[in-house]
């Protein structure tokens, strides 16, 4: 039986009453008067908790001077017993020191979590205050009488309620605006009359040495696809909105990406540049419209988020004065907004028609709006009145797309048949394409600025040179579609026509131009 405190065999042997533990007397009386605790289990614990130990007696040599041989040794034991207890009570400090560091460690990795727990709401919550800034009223000036509030592209009533069925109030375009539209058309319908090929634009037989340039992963892998694009043709720009509900900027001279738009909670499906103010458009499928203020730095930041449709936002097309631009939505509805309030002029819905609108887009002179409807008519309308003039029929299935030729006559219109050509002069359909098998769709159609060709994407992209009503309109390239999802899902001619930008239904954007040294023989 050893000591509990020294672990050697004891000379005087006692043992505690409350924890039955064995110790040396003399270490047991100064770890009691010192600490006053049994120093196994810290318990309270006194000298008449301590009970002796009787063994047989072991008879010691006389204790002589300190200079004799014994003197020394019971020096030593002292000098021994003083060392364990010392030895002892630092291993005790050694293990409460640990617990307590473990202690502080846990509680200051709790308190890390809590601080970003409390950063990331606070973050949440400055997003919430920005978005309702940006959602607050207009001051009373700019709403008309018959709006009693506007909250960024939402109407909200301040004295009625508004139920379920109930109409939202719009100001409506106003004669100022109606006035400023006939003016840009004016000036833009005596341009047209004096308006000559630019010498610049690519030739025919460029066209058909096109390949492709460049391929760039723009968009996320788990969710492939991109299904709109716009060129800002003064800065070679590409806009594209995906699948993956983002948008990206894309500089195709540098091949550089400039921003990533996030914020919609669904895919993409139009994005517009208003370009002499920096400003980016993107409709999504979670039924908002989102307006991007672009700054130099190439970030972009959103200034408002409208959300005056029901269903999914299917198109944006942008006015020639580009003050104002249309979202066309599978809600049976298109509406007119101000670019710079983000503000609803009004929304244009014809109780007659219950068919979702999927492509839109301005004729050049700006008065007159085209939209595709889910049941296979491209339906006409004037801006000023906002009512519906003409309606051209024919197709099979939904309206993909619609571009209106730079001349001011021609309309293509695509859909799951193919493409046809329409007469607005005449009012008329003079010619169609059937390229693709009835299980492909054609997917985009797109008027280089000139007017000179039609690029058309289904499961390969053609491009075809413009005739007349008359003439021919030849296919002068078919460029395939390198992704190997058989679907290219938009196209845009670029500046001059001297590139084209593609995308399909991987997450790629390609461009196919002339190679660099026939490029450079061309110039």
């Amino acid at each position: 039986m050893n000591c509990s405190i020294s672990g050697e065999v004891p000379e005087e042997p006692v043992v505690s009453k409350k924890s039955g533990l064995l110790y040396e007397k003399r270490l047991i009386e100064r770890h009691i008067a010192d600490y006053g605790k049994c120093p196994v289990t810290g318990d309270p614990l006194t000298m008449d908790d301590i009970v002796p130990v009787k063994t047989g007696k072991i008879v010691k040599p006389k204790s002589l001077t300190a200079a004799s041989i014994p003197g020394m040794l019971g020096m030593f034991q002292n000098e021994w017993d003083a060392l364990m207890l010392s030895n002892f009570a630092l291993e005790q400090q050694l293990h409460t020191a640990r617990q307590e560091l473990s202690h502080a460690l846990y509680q200051h990795d709790a308190a890390c979590r809590v601080i970003a727990r409390l950063k990331k709401e606070r973050d949440e919550a400055r997003s919430l205050l920005a978005q309702a800034e940006r959602q607050a009223p207009l001051p009373a000036s700019a709403a008309t009488a018959n709006v009693s509030a506007l909250s960024n592209g939402k109407r909200v009533a301040e004295d009625g309620d508004m139920g379920p069925g109930s109409k939202q109030m719009r100001p409506g375009v106003s004669e100022s605006i109606i006035a400023e539209l006939t003016e840009c058309n004016a000036a833009l319908s005596q341009r047209r009359k004096k308006h000559q090929i630019p010498p610049t634009l690519a030739p025919v037989d460029a066209l058909e040495r096109y390949t492709q340039l460049s391929s760039h992963p723009l968009h996320k892998t788990n969710k492939p696809g991109i299904s709109s694009i716009d060129i800002n043709l003064s800065k070679d720009t590409v806009a594209t909105g995906g699948i993956d509900s983002s948008a990206v900027l894309f500089d195709q001279t540098s091949g550089v990406i400039l921003s990533t738009l996030s914020g919609h909670s669904k895919k993409v499906t139009s994005v517009k540049f208003v370009a002499p103010s920096n400003v980016i458009l993107s409709g999504s499928a979670d039924k908002t419209v989102r307006i991007w203020q672009g700054s130099e730095d190439g970030n972009c930041d959103c200034r408002h988020i409208l959300k005056d449709h029901t269903a999914e936002v299917q198109a944006i097309t942008v006015h020639a004065t580009n003050n104002y631009f249309v979202t066309a939505s599978l809600d049976s509805t298109w509406c007119f907004y101000d670019l710079s309030s983000g503000l609803c002029l009004t929304q244009v819905e014809d109780p007659s028609n219950s068919m979702g609108y999927t492509s839109a887009a301005f004729h050049p002179d700006g008065l007159i709006l085209g939209t595709g409807t889910t049941e296979a008519t491209v339906r006409i309308w004037d801006v000023k009145s906002q009512g519906n003039v003409a309606n051209f029929d024919g197709h099979t299935g939904s309206i993909t797309a619609i571009s209106f030729s730079e001349n001011g006559y021609f309309l293509a219109t695509a859909a799951q048949d193919g493409v046809k050509l329409w007469d607005l002069r005449k009012l008329k359909n003079f010619r169609s394409f059937e390229l693709y098998d009835q299980d492909t769709p054609t997917n985009s159609v797109d008027f280089d600025h000139s007017g000179s060709y039609l690029a058309i994407a289904g499961s390969d992209v053609r491009v075809y040179q413009v005739g007349s009503v008359k003439a021919e309109w030849n296919c002068i390239k078919t460029l395939p579609d390198l992704s190997g999802t058989g679907r290219a899902t938009c196209v845009k001619f670029g500046s001059d026509a001297k590139y084209l930008a593609v995308g399909s239904m991987d997450r790629n954007l390609r461009i196919f131009g002339l190679p660099e040294g026939d490029a450079s023989m061309e110039s």
